[in-house]
């Protein structure tokens, strides 16, 4: 049984939240230009360095991240001499771009990589990546999902994938063992129907891309080619993965965890028992702790697709402000907060996973219940960066919740032209 404290929805709210951070910096719709000003500053390649108080903008989760961000800063701060105060923003895609609008933003703060294009593009932030002493340490897929125009622009802080949580109760009373565990996808639309009853689904997620995306990886698809400079939404692959998640609605063992079961997410359908399998990442860990501590899962890999293994991760960075006074002092405190010591004592207060590799072993040994989160690190595939896609996904999620009587090729063949839109 799995017990641990973390941050709730981080995978689902994170995006909501920087979806707009990206539309705030580059304007919404889908006739993107790649303008926005001049992004000079986002190639400088000194930093400055003054008296000035660092200030640092997060968008938590809760009292446990809050208090961990702080104490952190507060020994950084101390150690160093550089005075330093966390805020937590109410609302943080407007209170940054006001803070930007106004010529004064935060140091540092909190951003998806889905809205780093906008800000690198008008020049807002800074690409410091390549300064870190421990940039060789971060997972590449990470730096990746950070990188605009071959620059790593800001340090990963943390990280989170999806795989598959089940609920072991219900998986024993349908009298599967261990060796049923699915790792293929014909292998997982059988004990999905294994375990439909009447008042259970089999297998329920969101009706989002940030889940779906998973099978789309699964069968050797992705929205834009690895080099972000062509639209590949419409593949074969995408169109296989969306019609057997089709046929598997229709078979009445996977569903909608919002529409279909009236629950909020993927893990209060999980939670409440109205499924028995659900695709969610570990901040499902303190949802399932503090609001339903009495029903037993396990979490294993997400199934092998045509592709092999597949998965989707999200994350967040340190983006730094181009025009902060004191990047130096910033650049030494993201170094601090993004340690393997630092970080693993991020994870045991509120739940994510380090973003170094250097933790990795040591993550494992403290957390084996949840080992199959980080083994999606060497597979997992990332939301697309360009300027501009956070506006796309957005129709694609629309499209989505449809799917179950939709044209999966008609549904793809849309996302591809909004997405050729902004794309390259």
């Amino acid at each position: 049984m799995t017990r641990h404290t973390t941050r709730a929805l981080l995978g689902t709210g994170a995006l909501l939240i920087t979806g707009v951070l990206a539309l705030t910096a580059c304007g919404s719709g889908f006739d993107d230009d790649g303008g926005g000003g001049d992004a000079g500053n986002g190639d400088a390649t000194e930093l400055t360095s003054s008296d000035d108080a660092l200030t640092i903008l997060i968008g938590s989760s809760g009292a446990a991240e809050t208090a961990a961000v702080e104490e952190a800063v507060a020994a950084w701060s101390e150690d160093s001499g550089v005075e330093a105060s966390v805020q937590v923003a109410n609302d943080l895609p407007q209170q940054l771009s006001q803070g930007f609008a106004a010529g004064s933003p935060p140091d540092l703060f909190y951003l998806a990589s889905e809205a780093l294009a906008g800000y690198a593009g008008n020049g807002s932030v800074i690409a410091y990546g390549d300064m870190l002493e421990n940039k060789d340490d971060f997972y590449p897929s990470l730096v990746q999902n950070f990188t605009v125009d071959d620059q790593f622009y800001c340090a990963p802080k943390d990280f989170s994938t999806l795989q598959l949580i089940i609920n072991t109760r219900l998986w024993e009373e349908a009298g599967l063992t261990e060796d049923d565990v699915p790792t293929t996808w014909d292998e997982l639309a059988d004990v999905a129907a294994t375990l439909t009853t009447d008042g259970v689904t089999g297998l329920a997620f969101g009706a989002e891309y940030q889940r779906l995306g998973a099978f789309m990886a699964q069968a050797g698809g992705q929205l834009v080619s690895d080099d972000d400079t062509e639209a590949v939404a419409n593949s074969p692959e995408n169109v296989e993965a969306l019609t057997y998640v089709q046929e598997q609605m229709d078979a009445g063992s996977f569903a909608y965890a919002t529409i279909d079961l009236g629950s909020g997410w993927g893990g209060e359908a999980f939670g409440t028992e109205k499924t028995a399998m659900t695709i969610e990442g570990n901040w499902i860990t303190g949802a399932m702790s503090n609001d339903y501590p009495d029903v037993e899962y396990l979490v294993a890999e997400l199934p092998a697709g045509p592709a092999g293994k597949g998965t989707m991760q999200f994350t967040n960075c340190w983006g730094m402000a181009a025009d902060s006074p004191n990047q130096q002092a910033a650049l030494e405190l993201v170094e601090y907060l993004t340690s393997a010591e630092q970080q693993l004592a991020f994870s045991a207060a509120f739940g994510p996973m380090p973003s170094v590799q250097s933790a990795a072993d040591q993550w494992t040994e403290d957390n084996p219940e949840l080992a199959a989160f980080l083994a999606g690190a060497e597979y997992a595939q990332g939301v697309p960066t360009n300027d501009g896609i956070a506006a796309v996904i957005t129709d694609f999620n629309a499209s989505l919740e449809s799917l179950k009587t939709g044209d999966p090729q008609q549904i793809l063949d849309t996302v591809q032209a909004n997405t050729e839109a902004v794309v390259g």
